[in-house]
């Protein structure tokens, strides 16, 4: 099967999303990461298109289980209601603690959900990439905030950190989070 073939038979499967030729990058990770410190709930800022997340008032809440692994409850509004989806996440490498490998079902591969950087208290820049036959790569970049909403300077800085390690932000887009309910 030809590499043009292969391409228009998954090309469906990314076109929201924002892909790019070659193998997925490798950007700088958060030094020190400390998960206890990051434990708890964010709110989606801004992100790059991810088609299973749909909606507004999409947020993360991040808790430790007692096997060790962490728990990852996301909910949006979509479709007149709340939307829950429950995750896994854990830390392959306490070396690079803030390289985890998330997955929401049983069935399906753990993904890079690594952590750029994080002051914990307010901001939260998460990348992720999947590489396909190292032909080419889709990137999945989120801001994340500890508040619904974000100075317009902090929002500047987080993509100007992904920018720098040569993400293409060019359909990253604000999430809704006008009118949500605290769950």
């Amino acid at each position: 099967m030809s590499t043009g073939y292969l391409f228009l038979l998954l090309l469906p499967l990314v076109s929201a999303q924002t892909y790019h030729w070659g193998p997925c990058p490798s950007p700088k990770v958060q030094p020190n990461f400390n998960f206890q410190q990051y434990l708890g709930r964010w709110y989606e800022i801004e992100k790059l298109p991810v088609h299973t997340e749909k909606g507004k008032c999409i947020e993360a809440n991040y808790g430790m289980r007692k096997d060790g692994t962490i728990q990852v409850l996301k909910s949006r509004f979509y479709k007149d209601k709340v939307r829950w989806a429950e995750g896994t996440a854990v830390i392959p490498d306490a070396r690079e603690a803030a390289k985890l490998a998330i997955s929401f079902s049983y069935f399906t591969p753990y993904s890079p959900y690594w952590v750029l950087t994080t002051d914990y208290t307010s901001l939260s820049v998460v990348y992720s990439c999947e590489d396909y036959f190292r032909l080419f790569h889709v990137d999945y970049a989120w801001i994340f905030g500890r508040s619904r909403f974000l100075p317009p300077d902090t929002v500047r800085y987080a993509k100007n950190l992904l920018a720098s390690e040569g993400i293409d932000l060019f359909k990253m887009r604000p999430t809704d989070q006008m009118g949500c309910k605290d769950n």
